[in-house]
């Protein structure tokens, strides 16, 4: 992999002394609710879900997580439009969806995040594709990347050295949702395009550890 005329940036973004080892929760388990607030028929999982409609459902409108980082997606087989779910309570859809681009009211896939690693997060970030131009290396939550120094709005490519974060198309953590983790693709993100069926652009604003 060619990583080749780099450009580092001097704001020091790099914060050192943040490894505590990889850490992962023993255990995931997420209940899904048919109705918002945690009514009408539920179900417990603990491993991912290609299609809620195999277990007869036709839609999750509420989620409790027990233990553990899942994603959600908007379509079967792990297609659309991506939900980061934490440990707590999303008694409605707009808990976990955010201010996205548009309105969906959809869940129909999910699995867990294996990797999350909250304080041992670490990953480059690239301003061109293929891994190419300034680059920097982050291991904290960015609410804004241009107010810590980062060059424009978009981001060209990203590898994730340990853990996983979850990328935002604006600043403040708002807009279309990016999960990165470091074991899918190996970590590697070579273009905007790879970073999910439904990114439509490469703008990313900020950028934060996932909490497991």
């Amino acid at each position: 992999m060619n990583r080749t005329n780099r450009t580092y940036m001097t704001h020091p973004m790099v914060m050192s002394g943040m490894g505590m080892g990889m850490g992962m929760s023993p255990f995931f388990k997420m209940v899904v609710f048919e109705q918002e607030h945690f009514q009408g028929k539920c179900q417990e999982f603990t491993h991912e879900c290609c299609s809620i409609k195999d277990c007869g459902f036709d839609n999750i409108r509420s989620i409790r997580v027990e233990s553990g980082a899942w994603v959600g997606y908007e379509h079967i087989d792990m297609e659309g439009q991506q939900f980061i779910l934490e440990r707590g309570e999303y008694p409605h859809w707009d808990a976990y969806s955010g201010n996205l681009s548009y309105h969906v009211e959809r869940m129909m896939s999910f699995r867990p995040i294996y990797c999350a690693a909250h304080q041992s997060s670490r990953m480059m970030i690239f301003e061109k594709e293929n891994f190419l131009g300034r680059c920097v290396e982050l291991c904290d939550d960015y609410p804004s990347l241009q107010a810590m120094g980062w060059c424009g709005t978009e981001v060209g490519s990203m590898h994730v050295q340990c853990g996983a974060f979850v990328c935002y198309e604006y600043s403040g953590y708002r807009g279309q949702q990016y999960i990165m983790e470091c074991e899918r693709h190996s970590g590697d993100y070579q273009r905007w395009k790879n970073w999910g069926s439904h990114c439509q652009t490469p703008k990313i604003q900020s950028i934060r550890r996932i909490q497991h």
